[in-house]
């Protein structure tokens, strides 16, 4: 079964559990400071987990595109992948437990689906610990199932529970599927609690039924919800036989065009991890630029997530001996490859591949000035040598680490230049290095990561309906194109990305600010709708990256000024808005502008 075969019959399997199919959300959340992309399917739709009515009903499904970069270290290896597909169910607040196992083990084993060897597959369930007891409801569903008690874990809270991705919020204990890698069937001694290398988690049933309290205790949840997610790349790798992702026709044609430009086999075990990190990253890459939110590589946050991925294709790139422009090659690979499911990537695909060169461009450029570096390096060693008459062979791993952290040169890179000097690196000094960096990243990405739900505090929805009114004030004063790019909003202030082709005028400023307070003070009621994307087009609304949307949608009308389709929190009237202050108006990035604002206490004179 291929990838895109497996998908429809994930879909067609809930559809027919009387489950509405829901289009993927985009890979930058909207209205979220807390994550860079989205990170699961569960990501767009945690209002509704949260007890929001959906317009599609309290039983969902889809495939969401997704990105962790939290995984890049560990691609290079079978299963790690940083863009994946996710498939997902979700209950909102209507089956629970039994049912959504039920339904994983007939979609994975029934000959009529997916039709897995029962005998090949184990599973794990929360152990329990002070603050919930041993899911026992969950074991007694597998056992009735027919899983063996002894292919059935119980493993801690680090292991078998979600949440909350806050400090607060909803979270429980979930139950994970696995199968075995090994040849034949496991060993009744063997299961993911005791053999992990042999087992491949493929899906996961998480039961939301807790609320973590500021305090740190946990109290049952009134809605009830199940959050599934099966990665598409893992399940098509077990259902064709691989040992790989790498090894299903998701890759093999990318793959193949590497060896293809590089003249390096895939076959060799050396260089593996190149043509994986190309593959994956570049695949990554693509789905970035092909988002059509239209994220450009940057120094900063998502941008600087981008940069790095087509970076380090293009080292790794160089190590396999490619020294030409070759991102575009692959990415028009990857695209022939995924435009069937995602028709947005040769919708965009001018423009992917525009920036891919450039970025290219500006990364060789910067590859050279490291070269120069070595050079500087190295004839500062001669020179030394030349002073003091002791001759230095061993390139210091703090000098290495520089020219990989500022210079992009990767440790390899820098051993074969020294080794063609006669000189070694001191790859020791060089890992502690690395490991401080990761640590101080590490923190700063916990900083970053540490929310995860979508903030629906008092602030943060007053903010998200003054984006309303600044998006329409932009259009009375600026013109028909000036189109949301994108928002950030926190407790503090709002974030708002809009294409336009230059900077406005102070006059221009003045005068948005000037129109949002009138309707504020003006009282408008908000008022949500449900109806039919064609309906809302009908009635003008306007909408936001517009292939996210499914068949019904929540319109906000405000008075006579504002109709948007929209999902997130929004006041009662505008009144509560109080006051709005434009902050500053900058470049966000090539023809698009950024307006940071503020709510005020009373209306700026």
């Amino acid at each position: 079964m291929t990838a895109s075969e497996l998908k429809s019959t994930y879909l067609s399997f809930f559809k027919s559990k009387g489950h509405a199919i829901i289009k993927s959300a985009s890979l930058l959340p909207e209205n979220d400071p807390t994550v860079l992309f989205t990170t699961a399917g569960m990501h767009p739709l945690v209002p509704y987990l949260m007890g929001e009515k959906h317009p599609m009903g309290n039983r969902l499904a889809d495939v969401q595109k997704c990105i962790r970069t939290q995984d890049i270290d560990d691609v290079g290896d079978n299963s790690h992948t940083t863009f994946f597909e996710m498939l997902g169910n979700w209950s909102l607040g209507d089956y629970f437990k039994e049912d959504a196992i039920r339904f994983s083990h007939e979609f994975l084993t029934s000959k009529e689906w997916l039709g897995i060897d029962p005998k090949k597959l184990a599973v794990t369930v929360f152990a329990g610990d002070a603050d919930a007891p041993f899911d026992d409801e969950a074991k007694r569903v597998w056992l009735s199932l027919g899983i063996p008690e002894h292919k059935i874990a119980p493993l801690p809270k680090s292991d078998n529970w979600w949440g909350p991705a806050g400090l607060t919020g909803p979270c429980g204990p979930d139950t994970e599927m696995f199968y075995w890698l090994g040849d034949g069937y496991p060993p009744e001694s063997s299961n993911p609690g005791n053999d992990k290398k042999n087992w491949m988690e493929i899906w996961n049933d998480v039961f939301m039924q807790y609320n973590k309290n500021a305090d740190g205790t946990f109290t049952p949840l009134a809605q009830k919800n199940v959050d599934t997610g099966l990665g598409v790349e893992r399940v098509a790798c077990l259902l064709q036989g691989k040992k790989s992702v790498y090894d299903t026709e998701l890759f093999q044609p990318i793959i193949r065009e590497i060896e293809r430009l590089s003249g390096a086999s895939y076959s060799d075990t050396s260089k593996q991890t190149s043509f994986r990190v190309i593959a994956d990253h570049l695949r990554a890459a693509t789905f970035i630029l092909g988002d059509d939110r239209g994220l450009t590589p940057s120094n900063v946050d998502a941008g600087y997530i981008l940069r790095r991925y087509i970076r380090r294709s293009v080292r790794h790139g160089r190590l396999l001996g490619i020294n030409e422009p070759f991102c575009q090659v692959i990415a028009s690979c990857i695209i022939d490859i995924m435009q069937m499911d995602w028709p947005e990537l040769l919708a965009h695909k001018a423009f992917i591949l525009d920036e891919l060169n450039k970025e290219e461009e500006r990364f060789s450029n910067t590859l050279a000035q490291g070269l120069k570096e070595f050079e500087k390096l190295v004839n500062g060693l001669e020179i030394a040598f030349q002073k003091s008459g002791k001759r230095i062979t061993v390139i210091s791993g703090k000098n290495a680490f520089k020219l990989y952290d500022t210079y992009g040169f990767p440790l390899e890179m820098t051993e074969e230049l020294a080794k063609e000097r006669g000189l070694t690196v001191d790859t020791a000094e060089f890992k502690t290095a690395y490991e401080k960096h990761q640590e101080l990243s590490r923190q700063g990405a916990d900083a970053k990561f540490k929310g995860g739900l979508i903030d629906h505090s008092e602030e943060t929805t007053r903010l998200h309906t003054a984006t309303h009114l600044l998006h329409k004030a932009l259009k009375i004063v600026l013109g028909d194109h000036a189109n949301q790019k994108g928002s950030n909003i926190t407790a503090e202030r709002l974030r708002f990305d809009f294409t336009h082709g230059a900077k406005m005028s102070e006059d221009e400023v003045k005068r948005v600010e000037q129109i949002v307070n009138e309707q504020i003070a003006r009282g408008l009621d908000v008022v949500m709708q449900e109806m039919s994307f064609d309906e809302a087009k009908a009635a003008n609304a306007t909408g936001l990256f517009e292939s996210k949307y499914g068949e019904r949608v929540k319109v906000f009308t405000i008075g006579d000024f504002s109709k948007e389709i929209c999902g997130g929190p929004h006041v009662k009237n505008t009144r509560e808005l109080v006051g709005f202050k434009i902050q500053k108006e900058e470049s966000s990035s090539a023809g698009v502008r950024r307006i940071r604002a503020v709510l005020t206490p009373a209306a700026p004179k």
